[in-house]
């Protein structure tokens, strides 16, 4: 059976959790660890958020009322913290120091509370607002762009 959009965006949310995991309990000597950690973590935050941002973010902030715009905008600010701000900022940080262990443990509280919301708030009122065959249909075109992304 195909995965609902909601399904693949907590798959993605756990594999994003547990790459951040690995990435907070790693040492300054980690330095290799490290650099692989931060470049599979920013592989796949790209691919989540792109989905998120084309296919998901539009279906549910149409299938609502006002809330789901504040919604929509607060989730994509977050992505914009995250991928233009955190991130990069983390990626030019020596991986020896004590100040990327800093850095890393922000990001990993920046993404855990914003799939905290997205899971408490969002996707109950997303669920709520599209039906099973919305959502499974949003899951297809998302593993299709996903599919998409990878190949570049």
């Amino acid at each position: 059976m195909a995965a609902t959009a909601i399904d693949l965006l907590e798959e993605d949310h756990e594999k994003v959790k547990h790459l951040l995991e690995q990435l907070t309990d790693t040492t300054e000597r980690a330095l290799k660890k490290r650099r692989e950690l931060l470049d599979k973590l920013e592989q796949e935050l790209h691919l989540h958020t792109t989905v998120e941002e084309e296919i998901f973010y539009p279906a549910f902030r149409n299938g609502g009322n006002g809330q789901h715009g504040k919604m929509y905008f607060e989730a994509l600010e977050e992505h914009r913290a995250v991928t233009e701000l955190v991130l990069p900022d983390l990626k030019k940080t020596d991986p020896g120091s004590e100040k990327f262990s800093g850095r890393a443990k922000v990001l990993k509280e920046l993404i855990e509370h914003h799939i905290e919301e997205e899971e408490s708030e969002m996707f109950p009122e997303a669920r709520d607002v599209l039906d099973k065959q919305a959502l499974d249909t949003l899951g297809g075109q998302m593993e299709a762009r996903r599919k998409e992304l990878k190949k570049r």
